[in-house]
Order: C-alpha cells, then sequence, then structure tokens
C-alpha cells in the first residue's frame, strides 16, 4: 500500500517570528499523524532555522527549486542538490507551476531538475499540470503527456520514478480558490499512473502522486479519498498550523 504525503509549500512567505509560531503550532499536534509522512517547504533562507525546529520530528524538510547545473561553480543565485542535503533537505520540488509560467522553465529544464535532485540522494516532487485554456481546450492529457515524456528521455527514464513524488496542479485552481472537483483530479491522476504503467507496472502501483491547488481542511479529505490521490502539495493552507493539520489529518 501507498503510503500518503503532506507536503507544505510556504513558497515566498514568512519571517523568522512567524516561521517559529507555525512549525511549533504544526509539532504540536504531529504526534496524532502516523500513517501519513508530512514535509515542509521554507524558502530557501530558512532551512536552517526549520531544520533546527524539526529535530527530533517525524516531519521532513524540503526545498522548493535546485540547481540543474552542478554541485557548485559560478552560478550566481543558484542552489545546489549538495547544499540542500547539508541543511538536512530530503525532499526539493521541481516544476511547479510557478517556476514554469512565471519563470519560463521549460519541460527539459524542469526534467533536468528533477534528475540533478534524483541522482543526489534528494526526493524530488515533480510537477505537473495544465492551464485554464488548455484544459477548456480538452489539452490536459497531452500537456501532462509531454511534461513527463521529457523526463522519460532522460537518464534514469522511468525507472527513477521509483524514488521520486509526482504532483498533479492544475495551474488554474493554485491560489485561486478554485479546486478541482475529486472526479477531475482523479482523471488526471489515474492518466498519470497508467501512462507510468506503460513503462513500468510495479514502478505505478507504489508511484505516491499528490494533488495540489487549492487543497484545504474542508475538501482534503474528500480528495485524498480518491483511489489514485495519496496526498498534497499544500500552498497556502501549509501558513495556517491547525489547517495544515486537518489536511494531515484526512491523508490518515
Amino acid at each position: 500500500m501507498r503510503r500518503r504525503l503532506v507536503a507544505g509549500n510556504w513558497k515566498m512567505h514568512g519571517t523568522r517570528d512567524t516561521i517559529q509560531s507555525l512549525v511549533s503550532g504544526i509539532k504540536a499536534g504531529i504526534a496524532d499523524i502516523k500513517r501519513a509522512d508530512v514535509a515542509l517547504c521554507p524558502p530557501f533562507v530558512y532551512l536552517n532555522d526549520v531544520a533546527a525546529m524539526l529535530e527530533g520530528t517525524s516531519i521532513a524538510l524540503g526545498a522548493q527549486d535546485i540547481c540543474q547545473v552542478a554541485d557548485e561553480g559560478a552560478y550566481t543565485g543558484e542552489v545546489s542538490a549538495a547544499m540542500l542535503r547539508e541543511c538536512g533537505c530530503h525532499y526539493v520540488i521541481v516544476g511547479h507551476s510557478e517556476r514554469r509560467h512565471i519563470y519560463n522553465e521549460g519541460d527539459t529544464l524542469v526534467a533536468e531538475k528533477y534528475i540533478a535532485a534524483q541522482t543526489r540522494g534528494l526526493t524530488p516532487i515533480l510537477c505537473v499540470g495544465e492551464t485554464l485554456d488548455q484544459r477548456e481546450a480538452g489539452e490536459t492529457h497531452s500537456v501532462i503527456s509531454n511534461q513527463l515524456d521529457a523526463l522519460f528521455v532522460l537518464e534514469g527514464g522511468v525507472d527513477s520514478l521509483e524514488r521520486a513524488v509526482i504532483a498533479y496542479e492544475p495551474v488554474w485552481a493554485i491560489g485561486t480558490g478554485k479546486t478541482a472537483s475529486p472526479e477531475q483530479a482523479q482523471d488526471v491522476h489515474d492518466f498519470i499512473r497508467r501512462k507510468v504503467a506503460e513503462h513500468n507496472l510495479a514502478i505505478a502501483e507504489q508511484l505516491v502522486i499528490l494533488y495540489g491547488g487549492s487543497v484545504k481542511g474542508a475538501n482534503a479529505a474528500e480528495l485524498f479519498a480518491m483511489p489514485d490521490i495519496d496526498g498534497g502539495l499544500i500552498g497556502g493552507a501549509s501558513l495556517k498550523a491547525g489547517e495544515f493539520l486537518e489536511i494531515c489529518a484526512a491523508a490518515e
């Protein structure tokens, strides 16, 4: 049976004071979460602070992006896998829709970041998803297929998914208050699993696929009840300890 995962993506939010309060609140309720994994992905500058706060807990640390080029060198503004591991990171998000659509990261670049993370001991959370225009044009499956194909042609291919997570996040449902219905989300999660199964059935069956897109305590249980939704990549709701713990509880 696949183990559920709930990962909080804090994006560009937080101060030392607010993060201290947020992590303390999450830690206070995390003992009740036993059958799901939990991760927090703060901004780079707070990784060491959060790592210290999480010491001795079951909560994993994750980062929000990674350099695809090298472990060190003249790459101003970049952060390598080696640096993230030294900070205590277990996960790293790659290809979040905001990286794809604000910073124009294409499918090939995202796939290269994924491989850089996966081959250097981090567990990548590979984000895939379509825009509203693409959904309305009936292109959802083809868009996601292209995003996955960019990974499959690189070193490791589909076999690399044995040590990775995929997150489906419809761009139109991120930060908008809109949420894909459980049936809409399940359709895409099922498509992802079937596409992976075309290459490797065993990996497809154990692959953890998260849903991300305005997940809240009020809708998490209904989403997570779908057979191919294995948890969530949580944005705004991960900035509220009570709300985030409610989502984690729904993954139990």
